[in-house]
């Protein structure tokens, strides 16, 4: 199962983020990545930092597991949660790879307080804010069920603390700035990361 896992994570990380970057160079020059920004310790770095924690955690797990480096958690390391794992983890990559697709140019990875890209609200983002990220979190949860052991639910919660620092403190107070009362009226209809969760008053 640690080598499936190492697999689908490696699959995960080259159509997600290798494939979309080249795609996003063909189409508009430029790579969409803008790395980890911000003063250190200010909420941009914070999240960025988080980020790639969580995908170094993510590789290492599986890696671990091979190694016999570590005991998976009990309770976690059976047919049923493997099973489940693979599910989640195919449901994650197709969100994912889905919502970036209805993204299309305004794609971006991290914030350029200069640019400007389109509001896009149709498609996933009809159903929640930020479906990319929506398909990162059980992409993460399927990979940790697969090798259930300390360093796979630590990615989880890099992963699951990235996205909010990176959602709450820096993509949506950008996004109020550069798009006003039309990104406003939006986050108030439509949930952050689940649909009916974590909007915006109005």
């Amino acid at each position: 199962m640690a080598i499936l896992a190492l697999a689908c994570f490696v699959l995960y990380f080259a159509l997600a983020f290798g494939a979309r970057t080249v795609l996003q160079i063909r189409r508009t020059g430029s790579s969409g990545f803008h790395g980890i920004s911000g003063r250190p310790g200010s909420a941009e770095w914070a999240g960025g930092v988080l980020f790639v924690v969580a995908i170094a955690l993510g590789a290492a797990a599986p890696v671990c597991d091979l190694a016999g480096a570590m005991d998976p958690i009990g309770p976690l390391d059976g047919t049923g949660a493997h099973v489940a794992g693979v599910v989640l983890f195919v449901a994650g990559l197709i969100l994912t790879l889905v919502a970036q697709v209805a993204m299309g140019r305004s794609w971006r990875i991290g914030v350029d307080r200069e640019e400007r890209t389109e509001l896009v609200t149709e498609g996933p983002f009809a159903t929640v804010r930020n479906p990319i990220f929506s398909g990162m979190i059980p992409t993460s949860v399927g990979l940790a069920l697969m090798v259930p052991n300390v360093v796979a639910v630590a990615a989880v919660l890099a992963l699951a603390a990235a996205l909010e620092i990176q959602t709450r403190l820096v993509e949506e107070p950008y996004l109020l700035d550069a798009h006003g009362e039309r990104y406003a009226a939006y986050a108030a209809r439509v949930g952050r990361f689940f649909p009916g969760t974590g909007r915006l008053s109005a």
